[in-house]
């Protein structure tokens, strides 16, 4: 959430940054009306305010003086002076919670080196990694590679699930829990992330301090009862939620979390993209990376998430390259986004597997996580990063597409073989 002082003293910065977002801004026009509302009425209730108290230290005069009817009138007057501020103070309180209400629909302000620009076209590529391997053979995608070994079955979870959900079997299933083990293994070990489990199903208040609520209602998969729960879209909404509401220790900061969980979305709007395989589905898996940091450290702690997620890739031998979202492409609350794209075969291309993100205070301002730096120091707000460290399913997807051999087998990448009791090659189920 934005800080309600920012914007009111940057509104010409804050529609110029909405603009470049491609957000309408309709919202700020109705939260200067709001505003200026709110003023004229905290000014006429303090008016008010000032009349009741003269009145009453005047029916205290007129009492001692003995004008007990003159007295009468004007507690009758102070009466409807103070019905008067309830109803000023009542319009205050409404002009707060829409006010409060429009600020939670706005997006985070986009930091000043991102690019500017409509949509994914105007992302900006940072570097590349790996060269593409050139096949002397045809290239199969994930889901006829998968279904030939037997490790992939579509059919079966469409009867008993639906659409856009999978069973993985022997080796298939295997090789999902081996990266799981291989990406905790690495953050935690080499990167310095303490492992977490969090739960996996969360409640409202934990969804609007990230911002899934309430802009993206539609995207949950909900709990139908009394109690509110969502099964959760990322692990970066109850990891994120870890402090929220405490006050921490600057000398505590920063501190950094990874977590596997399974992952839920109902992907509303995006039928007809990807819809083979296991590119966009309603369950997957990831290795989430976040962050607590001071507000003067998130910068470089960005750069850091981002190279300990791309260091996964690096490990698995796969090409990938880094880029940096434009304004229009950015996710609503960040500030900052880096995507790191994983090349797939079959696609001739290059596919989002990561989105690192530094959401500044805007995710610590909704769910008021602060720090204080000591000696009395007034509490501000942490800064948030998070990002996947990585999605493991479209890294499952990469490793058959770049490893595939001309018999239809999976060649295990080296670092992937003790995970996999010494497996080196996928060559049906097992």
């Amino acid at each position: 959430m934005l800080d309600i002082n920012f914007v009111r003293e940057n509104l010409n910065a804050v529609r110029e940054a909405f603009a470049n977002r491609n957000f309408q801004t309709g919202a700020l026009d109705r939260f200067v009306e709001l505003d200026t509302e709110r003023r004229r009425v905290i000014g006429e209730a303090d008016h008010v305010n000032q009349l009741r108290n003269a009145a009453s230290k005047e029916i205290g005069g007129l009492i001692q003086s003995g004008k007990k009817d003159e007295a009468e009138a004007k507690k009758a007057e102070v009466a409807g002076l103070k019905d008067q501020q309830t109803e000023l103070e009542n319009a205050r309180d409404a002009a707060d919670a829409e006010m409060h209400d429009l600020l939670a629909g706005l997006p985070n302000i986009p930091a000043a080196d991102v690019p500017v620009g409509k949509d994914e076209s105007a992302n900006v590529e940072i570097r590349k990694s790996g060269e593409p391997r050139i096949f002397d053979f045809e290239v199969k995608d994930h889901v006829d590679l998968g279904e030939t070994l037997g490790i992939l079955d579509l059919e079966r979870a469409t009867k008993i699930a639906g659409a856009r959900f999978a069973i993985l079997n022997g080796a298939g299933a295997r090789l999902e829990r081996a990266l799981i083990n291989f990406m905790l293994d690495v953050h935690t070990a080499e990167h310095g992330y303490t492992e977490t489990l969090p739960p996996f199903m969360v409640n409202r208040t934990a969804l609007f301090g990230t911002g899934q609520l309430p802009k993206f209602e539609e995207d949950l998969f909900q709990i139908n009862d009394e109690r509110g729960f969502a099964l959760i879209p990322t692990a970066e909404v109850p990891v994120t939620n870890y402090y929220s509401g405490e006050i921490l220790e600057a000398n505590d900061l920063p501190k950094y979390f990874t977590a596997y969980t399974p992952c839920f979305r109902s992907e509303a709007g995006s039928y007809g993209r990807d819809t083979r395989g296991l590119i966009r589905q309603h369950q997957f898996e990831k290795v989430e990376l976040v962050k607590f940091t001071l507000p003067e450290a998130s910068e470089s702690e960005h750069e850091k998430l981002t190279a300990d997620a791309e260091r996964i890739l690096k490990l698995l031998g796969l090409p990938y390259r880094t880029v940096a979202l434009s304004t229009g492409d950015m996710g609503f609350g960040a500030r900052k986004t880096y995507d790191i794209e994983v090349w797939l075969p079959s696609q001739q291309a290059y596919r989002e597997i990561s989105s690192c993100s530094n959401c500044g205070d805007f995710q610590a301002r909704r769910m008021n996580l602060r720090f204080r730096r000591g000696g009395g120091a007034k509490p501000e707000f942490v800064h948030t990063l998070n990002g996947s460290g990585l999605a493991v399913g479209r890294t499952w997807i990469a490793i058959l597409e770049n490893y595939q051999q001309p018999d239809g087998s999976i060649a295990i990448p080296d670092v992937l073989q003790p995970y996999m009791n010494g497996l080196e090659a996928i060559v049906g189920i097992k």
